[in-house]
């Protein structure tokens, strides 16, 4: 053999190194691009149940606050009719037998403050509100009797209001 012969045959098998060499590293990167794209096409799947969750949650908060709306438009309505009511009752009864009776004329000032604590709980009703952290378990043997917003609408006397035990383990 020449050293030609020789010579291009060397050049030839460095070319055939040099070309394993960078089907190798190709090799390695088309890899590492499919094993990103499966990742990326599992967050993508993983996003989308999410998502689907997500909607689902807000639907059911859009249900529950929709039943809260109407559930309290139905108490104020039914607040409303016994005011006027009460009103119509003592609009009837004279102003010296009102005094006999104990009976004090409602004044507009409490009319209007009523109306305005309706106003206001309606659209709380409305708004969304911040998520809560849950309360840590209380350690009293007795828990205190707290008002409602029920105090606001119907003075009871404060013998026959129901305590929170009451309800039967029910929570506000």
């Amino acid at each position: 053999m020449s050293a030609v012969a020789i010579g291009l045959n060397l050049m030839l098998a460095g070319l055939l190194a040099a070309a394993l060499m960078m089907g190798y590293r190709l090799n390695a990167r088309l890899k590492a691009l499919r094993e990103s794209h499966e990742g990326f096409a599992r967050a993508v799947a993983d996003l989308d149940a999410a998502a689907a969750r997500a909607e689902q949650g807000l639907a059911d908060l859009r249900a529950a606050t929709d039943e809260a709306h109407d559930a309290l438009a139905d108490r104020i309505e039914k607040a409303r009719v016994l005011t006027a009511k009460l009103d119509r009752q003592l609009q009837g009864v004279p102003q010296s037998a009102a005094s006999h009776r104990g009976v004090e004329p409602v004044a507009e000032a409490d009319v209007e403050r009523v109306t305005h604590r309706l106003g206001a709980l309606l659209s709380a009703s409305r708004d969304p509100r911040p998520e809560r952290q849950p309360a840590a378990p209380r350690r009293e043997a007795a828990p205190a009797a707290r008002p409602t917003f029920d105090d606001d609408l119907f003075d009871q006397p404060a013998e026959r209001r129901p305590t929170p035990g009451a309800r039967l383990g029910a929570r506000r």
